[in-house]
């Protein structure tokens, strides 16, 4: 059996029963390409005026911000640039929730109370990660679905192959004026559309897969050269008998002000709140508002305010290799974000795009086989 022959049947056999998969699973990606700038027209308590007084210091936000969900633990609190709202991330399971806090970061005012598990692109979201199933059962769902369609991807590239150096430009372009009847007309749809968004598709859908199997995030770091732990837990603070008496509000508010002089161009400085008395404090500073691969993250004792060394990757920049900066991207590649708002733009298209070829591909397949049985 030839090449082609093997490509063939993988293309046809995979991409049947997982078209619908891939259909839902990149349309709704096409919806939440734009979800940041989308929010920040239709949501106006995400922007301030602009003022003169001094940033209130983390104490003082998370005190407002505990105040609007009681029994909920703060996770994280988010300085954002100027001219928008701090933000206060709630979150947890058992039952799940996930809240943020919009507070004025100038004079402590509660803007608003949003619930990121409602609303449509929270929809959209659900419905791409795991076909609003119950979690457990979707997530390993749309992983599989991902990796199949991978081995479509590749083994659809095959097929294309030109058998010559003259059919590279028919293989490359729309021949509606020399092809009569809709199925050469779709036929070009699949070939064409499938080609021009085959990379993008690619890039989508490993780095999709880094959060769909652990074997896969593992793996794919260690192939690119990466040495160091892909999770761990947050570096512990050690109890001093002369230190232990520092109160963990007036610690994480030192460690914001550390981070505003260290990090003076930062557009997002970000301060973690331990969830118990061994966790050290977590301090993050973004020197980008669109991307999160940039991000440096510090440890800090929270009783002695010592710096305390990272345990994974995600360390400072300047201490990350080349295989630890792409893990970094890996949601920014995901999302588009890597190519800015040009890179967004590409990225809906082609989702969009990929949503169709399930489409096309069905039709194909559905007249061929209905043309035999006649």
């Amino acid at each position: 059996m030839t090449a082609k022959k093997i490509a063939h049947s993988l293309h046809l056999w995979l991409g049947i029963p997982s078209g619908l998969l891939v259909f839902v699973i990149a349309l709704t990606g096409c919806m939440y390409v734009f979800k940041t700038e989308i929010e920040s027209i239709t949501q106006p308590y995400r922007s301030i005026a602009a003022a003169t007084s001094p940033l209130l210091p983390p104490s003082v936000l998370i005190q407002r911000a505990e105040l609007q969900l009681p029994g909920k633990p703060l996770m994280s609190l988010n300085y954002r640039p100027k001219g928008q709202a701090a933000e206060a991330f709630f979150y947890g399971s058992n039952p799940d929730y996930y809240y943020s806090v919009f507070i004025h970061p100038y004079t402590g005012e509660v803007l608003k109370v949003k619930d990121n598990r409602s609303g449509f692109f929270a929809w959209a979201l659900k419905g791409h990660a795991y076909l609003w199933l119950p979690p457990h059962i979707g997530r390993p769902v749309v992983a599989t679905a991902t990796l199949v369609f991978v081995i479509v991807l590749l083994s659809g590239l095959i097929l294309w192959i030109p058998k010559s150096k003259k059919a590279v430009k028919q293989a490359l372009t729309f021949q509606w004026k020399k092809r009569t009847g809709i199925r050469k007309k779709m036929f070009d749809l699949h070939n064409v559309f499938g080609l021009y968004t085959l990379f993008i598709g690619l890039a989508v859908a490993l780095t999709g897969l880094v959060w769909g199997f652990q074997w896969f995030s593992e793996s794919s770091y260690w192939l690119t050269g990466g040495k160091k732990t892909l999770w761990a837990p947050t570096p512990a603070s050690i109890p001093d008998a002369e230190t232990a008496s520092i109160h963990l509000s007036q610690a994480m508010d030192q460690v914001f002000e550390r981070m505003l002089i260290e990090y003076p161009k930062a557009k997002v400085i970000g301060i973690q709140q331990p969830q118990d008395d061994q966790s050290a404090i977590t301090a993050t500073a973004n020197a980008s508002s669109k991307t999160y691969w940039k991000t440096e993250y510090r440890y800090f004792d929270r009783f002695t305010l010592h710096e305390l060394p990272a345990t994974s990757l995600y360390g400072r920049l300047d201490d990350a290799d080349a295989a630890d900066k792409l893990r970094r991207m890996n949601y920014d590649i995901h999302v588009g974000a890597i190519g800015g708002l040009a890179g967004k733009m590409i990225l809906f298209w082609a989702s969009l795009l990929i949503a169709t070829l399930p489409v096309t591909g069905f039709w194909l397949w559905y007249k061929k086989r209905t043309r035999r049985n006649h």
